[in-house]
């Protein structure tokens, strides 16, 4: 009988437990809609986000080499697309596919 307290108890506070998890962040999401640094880092975040991976992704990158070429091209793609569409998806789609067209044909080893 012991046991079966036991493990109606566990039960029961892992459920509470994963509801309140799941709970906490719709309590927390209204406040923070109306949080003026909350919108400021809405309207920044996004380009701060892709100067850090354009660096991380290209900061060891030998651009004397020739195998440098693909990501580069597919950067200039990446930037003409945004430039013309400012369509994030399409963007990123275009230059991904420049990058793995030229990486496994054009510039394959």
């Amino acid at each position: 009988m012991p046991d079966t307290h036991y493990a109606i108890t566990a039960v029961l506070v892992a459920a509470a437990v994963t509801w309140a998890l799941r709970a906490l962040p719709f309590a927390v999401l209204t406040p923070l809609r109306e949080s003026g640094t909350v919108q400021y880092l809405s309207t920044r975040m996004p380009a701060g986000v892709m100067v850090i991976l354009v660096v991380y992704c290209l900061h060891d990158l030998p651009v004397t080499e020739a195998r440098a070429t693909a990501p580069l091209a597919a950067l200039a793609v990446t930037i003409a697309l945004h430039l013309w569409r400012r369509n994030a998806l399409l963007s990123i789609l275009g230059g991904t596919a420049t990058h793995v067209i030229l990486a496994s044909t054009v510039f394959a080893h």
